[in-house]
């Protein structure tokens, strides 16, 4: 990679416990060591340890991310929902929309673009999420699908200087199966490229996420179009995190 900047998103989905942020410290030793200062870590656990892990990051390099937030912007009654505004209050700095596993719990691609306009409103940077199944893959449809998922979650937003994206094919997320490296290559590139063409975006920031781990991420460094990668399962091992962060910068 030739990047700047190369993102390591640890995405914990529904794990961790009070314990779990024990597997911070040898991370933010790792950090500390001038070889690393290309790497942008950023642990995003769920909502029931975003504070602990705020107060243990702070003073650190590492960065603090939510999972997802409600669509409205202000307090109101939405049991059990957590908003833009009450995530950054507890320190973190970027928030995860359009994942594939929310959209399957009922995200529609309106109720991103509401998340993306509320999370923007309180400068929070966003990873926006997109990806096709694999019987849309089959089908041939998956620029398709892309390019309807970022038109219609980008909708009337103008400012997307805090937007970056991932490259999350469905059918690889938890199955251990990544894209040809040609193939994932090519789609990246398209990617950037109608981010640049439709929605004027200079320098896209696109990363990839699925089933990313020390066993594959050599093969994925080697993707030169890649900025970095948001990770799954292996991210809650701070032995696997550490080796995929070794692995790519060195």
């Amino acid at each position: 990679m030739t990047n700047n900047k190369i993102y390591f998103i640890a995405n914990w989905k529904m794990y961790g416990t009070l314990h779990s942020v024990q597997s911070l410290k040898n991370v933010i030793k790792l950090k500390n060591k001038q070889i690393y200062n290309k790497a942008k870590i950023i642990y995003c656990p769920p909502y029931t340890l975003l504070e602990l892990f705020s107060k243990s990051i702070k003073k650190t390099k590492l960065e603090l991310g939510a999972q997802n937030c409600h669509f409205h912007s202000e307090y109101g009654a939405f049991t059990g929902s957590v908003n833009s505004k009450m995530i950054k209050n507890v320190g973190c700095k970027y928030v995860i929309l359009g994942h594939s596993e929310n959209r399957i719990s009922g995200d529609s691609d309106k109720i991103i673009n509401l998340k993306v306009k509320s999370s923007i409103k309180e400068n929070l940077k966003i990873i926006f999420c997109i990806g096709e199944t694999l019987k849309e893959k089959k089908k041939n449809k998956t620029n398709l699908i892309l390019k309807k998922q970022l038109i219609n979650g980008l909708r009337n937003i103008k400012n997307k200087k805090n937007i970056i994206f991932a490259y999350e094919p469905v059918w690889s997320i938890g199955t251990g199966i990544i894209p040809k490296s040609n193939d994932l290559e090519n789609q990246i590139l398209q990617i950037k490229h109608f981010l640049k063409r439709k929605f004027r975006i200079k320098h896209p920031t696109v990363l990839y996420g699925g089933s990313v781990s020390p066993k594959n991420i050599s093969a994925l460094n080697q993707i030169s179009s890649i900025n970095g990668f948001l990770i799954g399962g292996a991210s809650q091992n701070s032995k696997k995190f550490i080796d995929i962060i070794k692995k790519t910068i060195n």
